[in-house]
């Protein structure tokens, strides 16, 4: 075992480590890769599904290394990015490949290193094959004695480092899993042995990740197909993982949601959240917003997310219940005004509510409060506005919190007050102290940008606030729509960086343009945005152009928009 490996955080007595490799050729309509199915076994998570020939590190993996040409251990190790025995996942993945499908890397002992002929398996005499045979079958003698016998050295070279997988916590079986790529040795058939594999097939990856291929795979296999499906041959897929400097180590997390537990990918967006409230792959945490259903975020969060889900609100508006003392609690945000909602909020509070917080109130954030005052009589804190476009008319707040102010909902619960104007005049955020979480409400949300409509929105504002959250001192984001979000900072500065983009492109349209109405900017300006978007577009298009003016960059003239002349100095 790599020593390397027994002092990652993430290994255990129950993580095995593993190597496959994905074997290459090109067939008569582009590339193909060798695939085995998995013999039926009621113990096996995988059974029946089609995978790549590998399997879990053996003992004999070590006493292959004299027999290797072309790369040594500590190369290998280097590229694994282990301390030692990163030959073994290697020889792993080339034993098993001999093992499983017949094919061996390997060329006689004495032939000059790089680039000599692999062994043409085909073109020995049957007695040579049939001994082949006897020592990849299951309890045969193995890939040593087959070298030995034959006089040769095992080509590690000819595998190539692609990607390197752990199955999710919370299975009772483990994997840490290293993917190599090879072509086909010239002169070799593969065979599946009968016993680890029942059939094989040489097919395209994109074919048989199509619903008629009628194959069945684990999540990695699936995804690792995805990956090479888009090459035209084996040595294009080959070459561009030899040119890979960093394999980034990728772990999928268990979660539960509407079509029943499944693996989440860190790209996705709840997989920060899942890590946060479930690391052991409990099964508590949900991969889906789902309506009006209570998820834990931490002993001192709850989240309910309304069935109001639109191309506005994406999954819908998230009200979070926060811990106060003597088992009290606070609602922040109540959402749209729908009755359900409220009943669903009312029942996932563990305790009496005494406060409702309001972010703003644009119409999908505060409505609910009326309702939900009348049934628990809870103190309501938020700010107002005079523009009434779009606003929640029935918001009467109790008091207006004031920046900076540390609302003590208990002696371990404390909520400070940070005026983020922008998006709405009145809009608020709220910061968790004791979990550095900061309540977002529409300032940031998760997977797109929030709208800016005037009057009441404003890009200046809207900046200026953005910047000023850097200086806070954050580890997550709750925002109003979406899931809990990590790395706050680097959010906030995407979010700084797309405007001050979308700005580059107003001024560069109206020096294209000169003089324009808005709609012939915006054709320019938002080329990126579906055109049904385009409408809602407009009210954040105005709010640059609004900036630009201010800044002296922009003119307006009888509704057409252009660049300022520059001044001349007297």
């Amino acid at each position: 075992m790599p020593s390397s490996m027994s002092s990652s955080p993430d290994s255990s007595k129950a993580m095995r480590h593993a190597a496959s490799v994905l074997v290459l050729r090109d067939g008569p309509r582009g590339m193909e890769v060798l695939l085995m199915q998995r013999p039926e076994r009621s113990d096996d998570r995988s059974s029946g599904a089609w995978v790549f020939p590998g399997g879990t590190l053996d003992a004999q993996d070590v006493s292959l290394h004299p027999l290797c040409v072309g790369l040594d251990d500590a190369e290998a190790s280097a590229r694994l990015e282990v301390t030692d025995g990163g030959l073994d996942y290697y020889l792993c993945a080339i034993r098993e490949a001999f093992e499983e499908a017949g094919l061996l890397f390997a060329h006689h002992a004495g032939a000059p290193v790089g680039g000599a002929p692999l062994i043409k398996v085909d073109a020995l005499e049957d007695a040579t094959l049939d001994m082949l045979r006897d020592a990849a079958r299951y309890g045969g003698k193995g890939l040593a004695h087959v070298c030995e016998t034959l006089k040769l050295r095992i080509a590690v070279d000819r595998l190539v480092y692609v990607s390197h997988w752990l199955t999710p916590p919370g299975l009772p079986k483990r994997f840490d899993t290293r993917f190599f790529l090879a072509q086909l040795p010239p002169g070799q058939t593969a065979a599946h042995d009968g016993i680890e594999a029942v059939a094989h097939r040489w097919i395209r990856p994109a074919e048989a990740l199509e619903t008629s291929s009628g194959m069945s795979f684990v999540n990695v296999t699936r995804k690792m197909l995805q990956s090479i499906s888009h090459f035209r041959s084996a040595q294009a897929c080959i070459d561009y993982a030899r040119e890979q400097r960093s394999i980034v180590r990728i772990m999928p997390r268990l979660a539960n949601g509407p079509k029943g537990v499944r693996p989440v990918m860190p790209e996705e967006a709840p997989y920060a959240e899942i890590g946060r409230i479930d690391p052991d792959g409990a099964g508590h945490a949900r991969y889906a917003l789902e309506p009006d259903v209570a998820v834990q975020l931490s002993d001192r969060v709850i989240r309910v997310t309304a069935n109001n889900g639109n191309v506005m609100t994406g999954p819908g508006t998230n009200t979070y219940l926060i811990a106060g003392a003597n088992g009290d609690w606070a609602v922040l945000d109540p959402g749209p005004d729908d009755a359900a909602h409220v009943d669903a909020v009312l029942a996932a509070a563990p305790g009496p509510i005494r406060w409702i917080l309001v972010t703003h109130t644009h119409l999908d954030h505060s409505p609910a409060t009326v309702h939900l005052r009348e049934a628990t009589g809870a103190t309501v804190l938020g700010r107002t506005t005079a523009v009434q476009d779009r606003q929640d008319p029935t918001f009467a707040p109790d008091r207006a919190p004031v920046h900076g102010e540390r609302i003590e909902l208990g002696p371990d619960v404390t909520l400070r007050v940070v005026h983020t104007p922008g998006h709405a005049s009145n809009h608020l955020c709220y910061l968790l102290e004791q979990e550095k979480l900061l309540f977002t409400g529409d300032h940031v949300m998760q997977g797109s940008t929030v709208v800016i409509n005037p009057p009441d929105g404003d890009m200046h504002a809207y900046l200026k606030s953005l910047h000023a959250l850097l200086d806070e001192d954050l580890e997550w984001i709750a925002p109003g729509h979406g899931f809990l979000m990590p790395s706050p900072h680097d959010a906030i500065r995407l979010l700084i960086r797309h405007r001050q983009q979308r700005e580059a492109k107003v001024v560069n349209a109206l020096r294209t343009l000169g003089p324009a109405a808005i709609a012939t900017v915006l054709a320019s300006v938002y080329d990126d945005v579906p055109e049904r978007m385009h409408p809602v577009a407009q009210r954040s298009l105005l709010a640059h152009l609004r900036k630009l003016v201010v800044d002296g960059v922009a003119v307006e003239d009888g509704g057409l928009w252009g660049l300022a002349k520059p001044s001349v100095a007297n």
